[in-house]
């Protein structure tokens, strides 16, 4: 059978996210991938990740860390592609992989759950926001990024899992492999879409993007570098300059 064609049999039916919490209990119970929500046109290229050779070695690499009594993290790691489906993209922005505290990570780049604390990098992210002149932004009353999520903003690091207390502990260990080819799927969409660039490692990505859609790039909201040039994040002004994009090409802007 085609490889698509499984995915789609493998996560068309799954059901819906489970409700956010915090703690040790969010954590990876196992490596179960058939179990993960997933919007069903993501579904041939995770599909056809997962059968290939870096799906199965991360698999066994996840499983020999669990194995091993390793926290990981998030408990969902494919909820940026449940919350945003492929059709529905108009920006991406890419982080790094997911936070290592407990409770922190929930599979949306720079976001977290409701009554988590929100962390320095997503502090500065609401800061900008604050600060553009153009920009209507809603006050967040917590640091779930969700509803950006449920309006067409991919929030997706480049590697999906983490352990706890160990940051990019399951960097180049296969995800790699994964998110760089559903940023070329995104890319590969005629209608114009905005990725923000934040950091070198973000930035390393463009070439993998088309010259039809619109890339932004500045420092990484981080404390050690949302200030500094070349670009600092903060004045950076990427959410209106998005939002002026999609406007323009009849896309409708993002209600940050």
């Amino acid at each position: 059978m085609p490889q698509g064609v499984q995915a789609d049999l493998v996560f068309e039916n799954l059901p819906k996210p489970a409700p956010e919490g915090t703690g040790h209990g969010r954590h990876l119970p196992r490596w179960s991938p058939a179990d993960w929500p997933l919007a069903v046109d993501w579904a041939p290229v995770v599909g056809q990740f997962l059968a290939s050779q870096s799906g199965q070695q991360l698999g066994a690499f996840i499983e020999r860390r669990l194995a091993a009594s390793a926290i990981v993290y998030p408990p969902q790691p494919f909820r940026a592609l449940t919350l945003t489906p492929l059709a529905d993209v108009r920006v991406v922005i890419l982080g790094q992989d997911p936070y290592h505290g407990p409770g922190q990570a929930q599979g949306l780049a720079f976001s977290v759950p409701d009554g988590v604390k929100p962390p320095p990098s997503l502090r500065n992210i609401f800061k900008e926001l604050a600060r553009d002149p153009a920009v209507d932004a809603e006050q967040h009353s917590g640091g779930s990024l969700e509803r950006w999520a449920r309006q067409g903003v991919l929030l997706l690091n480049t590697s999906l899992t983490v352990e706890e207390g160990q940051a990019a502990s399951h960097a180049k260990q296969g995800w790699e492999a994964l998110t760089d080819q559903l940023i070329s799927a995104v890319s590969a969409k005629p209608k114009p879409v905005v990725f923000l660039l934040w950091g070198a490692h973000a930035q390393a990505k463009q070439a993998l993007i088309a010259a039809h859609h619109l890339v932004l790039k500045a420092n990484h909201p981080s404390p050690l570098s949302a200030l500094r040039s070349p670009v600092p994040f903060i004045g950076c002004g990427h959410f209106s300059a998005a939002n002026r994009f999609l406007e323009g090409r009849g896309r409708g802007p993002i209600h940050w």
